[in-house]
């Protein structure tokens, strides 16, 4: 279950346990109102994500491409090793920050 919520003037995304074909859509649509603001300092709070498929890892850069053309900021957190891999094997690591549990 997504949740977003404010916190020292930036908005949180704290993802749930999976990001996969069955859920990608609505946690898309969950995550659209905190991309609406320009200047948004986005942060995505990947805690308890143990499972990102390929539609994850499109709806993360189509995220950061929003907030970027909106002067805005984006960063992940609390990457676990395994999904840091991958964002690390599909260069996500160098045009965006990721940081690791």
């Amino acid at each position: 279950m997504t949740q977003i919520f404010k916190e020292g003037g930036k908005t949180i995304i704290k993802t749930g346990s999976r990001i996969d074909t069955m859920n990608a859509d609505e946690f898309e649509k969950d995550i659209q109102p905190a991309l609406q603001e320009a200047g948004v300092n986005l942060v995505m709070d990947c805690a308890d994500l143990t499972f990102m498929a390929s539609s994850g890892l499109r709806i993360i850069q189509k995220t950061m491409r929003t907030i970027m053309k909106g002067n805005g900021q984006f960063k992940i957190i609390n990457v676990n090793p395994a999904i840091y891999k991958v964002l690390q094997m599909t260069g996500f690591t160098k045009f965006m920050t990721v940081e690791q549990k």
